[in-house]
């Protein structure tokens, strides 16, 4: 083609000054008011081809031999043909039939050479701006996103309002708002002895932020490692009577790296999960990418059955807590330590509510359940505690501090350092955090009096509000949850308990509780006396009352929800016996202790709190 091509330009005046491309264009451009003789339209390259004295002869002749009824006249040369299809007999004469005829090239249209040099000079343009842009793909929205995940939180009512909330060291438990004069009782703190504000622990904190500064300086493992590190985990691994103990960022991270390191590293692990669990252990466990079996919640029977099905040689781990901090019930810590001896499970047990709480030197449930093996300083081995595998804690909450912890064997404690990214990777505690909470648990390890009037303050709160009707879910634990079973609901009530009663609870739901579940979640501690807790009561009381919330009654006339209103269903009794709330303070026969124990806490409680201040 390109032969033939330069062949032509030597002949004809046309090719020789007009580009390929030009010629290119002109052939698959066309013109909208020229029709080809097979119908269509003509290209521009035809229409010129017309206007030449060579080219227009032979087209006509070759348009003549062609088999195509084409249209003559102004196409120069070509047949006109009557179509086939049956029209409509406009006319009353006799149809006569179309004849062709030749017409001179010169009746071909004429295309004048600007508009060739126009096609030329266009397609010039777009070879030197060269490819089209492609269209613009539309992009994620991002804020659209945003807004729809927050408006299904509105519209469920789960969305999640903060409260400024500024607790006040020298007033506990009150606090102020934004405004500084305005006083609130706060009744849902986590800070559950109040050593938050222990006259000791911010001594020390004191002392050790103003020699040492406000940071750690980095990781442990790049100048974050200290003596103070040293000093509070050597703290926790006495108090858990543990070989060793790690301390982290909080005992969220705690969970989650631990859990996720050992049921990565553990070969064909199987994780046993109480389907009440802290989201921290869930989190881990889904990090880890291990099997992941969930049992019934404190249902020990449901436990046993999913150990009995996986094989013996697999390496288990059974994860649960002590304290369930959203209902208050307890972990049965001592069965599923059996059933871990007999499956071949290691246990992994999470006491960041009960640590400071329970126990002669407040080191849990686990050792509460041998309170005097404990209290009386005889061999633990073989106490539930000691049976334990893992224990993680929370140096917040009961120690009034932040971060958490695990202990349990030194070679477990050096493996998780070595391999858990959540603690290689994490900035240090600072000092005078670790300081203090070195402190906090050193005081609660010698004085019970705090958790004690504590646990008092509980049972006159629980007793006073079942005199009201008020529904509480049955718990032998610190924690009071009242039932109200609606997000809405009880979001309105923590707002009514503040606006109007200058009463801080936080309102509880989905996520943290089941849909349904909602609840007011409060928690006493030893500066709870007797005016806060009638404030309490009466508050709630006209709560309960200005909204038309159920009370137990009614729960109980449905049938009974959660605990609430289950008729013949025995009274749950506090895990603090009254013998174990006398110890060492009465000594008289055990069957007297409990008609002076409450007179005698209440004597030996508030100096305790007072010495603190």
């Amino acid at each position: 083609m390109e032969a033939l091509l330069r062949q032509s330009r030597s002949l004809c005046p046309f090719l020789n000054k007009t580009s390929p491309a030009t010629l290119r264009s002109l052939s698959t451009s066309t013109h909208v008011t020229h029709t080809a003789p097979g119908g269509g339209a003509m290209s521009n390259l035809q229409i010129i081809a017309r206007r030449c004295p060579v080219m227009g002869k032979a087209l006509s002749v070759q348009s003549a031999r062609s088999g195509h009824h084409a249209l003559a006249g102004a196409f120069g040369g070509s047949r006109a043909y009557h179509s086939k299809v049956p029209r409509a007999k406009l006319h009353t004469s006799r149809p006569e039939k179309a004849q062709a005829m030749d017409l001179p090239p010169s009746a071909a249209p004429y295309v004048p050479m600007s508009e060739v040099k126009r096609v030329e000079e266009q397609r010039e343009m777009s070879r030197n701006a060269g490819p089209p842009a492609p269209p613009k793909a539309e992009q994620f929205d991002y804020n659209g996103f945003y807004h729809n995940e927050l408006d299904k939180k509105h519209k469920d009512k789960s969305y999640r309002y903060f409260n400024n909330i500024n607790r006040l060291a020298q007033e506990f438990p009150q606090a102020h708002m934004s405004n500084t004069g305005e006083r609130v009782t706060v009744w849902c703190s986590n800070d559950y002895l109040g050593m938050g504000r222990n006259p000791q622990v911010l001594e020390n904190m004191h002392q050790t932020l103003n020699k040492y500064g406000a940071g750690a300086g980095g990781t442990r493992n790049i100048s974050g490692h200290n003596q103070h590190a040293v000093a509070l985990e050597s703290t926790v691994a006495k108090l858990h009577a543990k070989e060793a103990a790690l301390v982290f960022s909080s005992c969220y991270v705690a969970n989650d790296a631990t859990l996720a390191t050992l049921g990565s590293k553990l070969p064909n692990c199987v994780i046993l999960s109480d389907s009440s669990n802290h989201a921290s252990m869930i989190q881990g466990i889904r990090h880890s990418g291990a099997k992941k079996v969930v049992f019934a919640h404190n249902d020990v029977a449901d436990l046993e059955a999913k150990l009995a099905a996986l094989p013996a040689n697999v390496p288990k781990i059974i994860a649960f807590e002590s304290v369930y901090s959203m209902c208050g019930s307890i972990g049965p810590i001592a069965e599923i330590c059996d059933l871990a001896e007999k499956y071949g499970a290691i246990t992994f047990l999470d006491e960041v509510h009960a640590v400071g709480m329970y126990g002669p030197s407040g080191a849990g449930v686990a050792e509460h359940l041998d309170f005097e093996t404990y209290a009386s300083g005889q061999s633990t081995k073989g106490t539930v505690q000691d049976r334990v595998d893992i224990i993680t804690g929370t140096l917040g909450k009961a120690y009034g501090c932040v971060g958490g912890y695990i202990a349990g064997s030194a070679k477990m404690v050096d493996t998780i350092r070595s391999l858990a990214p959540g603690f290689i990777f994490t900035t240090s505690l600072p000092p005078a955090t670790m300081a203090g909470a070195k402190t906090a648990i050193d005081f609660q390890m010698q004085e019970p009096n705090d958790r004690r009037l504590q646990q008092l303050h509980t049972r006159q709160v629980k007793s006073k509000l079942a005199e009201r009707d008020i529904p509480v879910i049955p718990n032998p634990s610190h924690i009071i949850p009242v039932l109200v079973g609606s997000a809405e609901v009880a979001k309105r009530a923590s707002d009514l308990l503040l606006e109007k009663h200058k009463i801080y609870v936080q309102a509880i739901n989905y996520p943290t509780v089941p849909v349904g579940q909602e609840r007011l979640r409060i928690t006493p501690t030893p500066g709870h006396g007797q005016q806060y807790q009638h404030q309490l009561i009466e508050a709630l009381e006209s709560v309960w009352q200005e909204l038309d919330i159920k009370r137990t009654s009614d729960w109980a006339a449905m049938g009974g929800f959660v605990g609430v209103g289950v008729k013949g269903k025995e009274a749950v009794e506090p895990i603090w016996t009254d013998e174990q709330l006398a110890w060492g303070l009465i000594d008289e026969p055990k069957e007297v202790r409990s008609e002076r124990v409450f007179e005698r806490i209440e004597e030996v409680g508030p100096r305790a709190v007072a010495a603190a201040a």
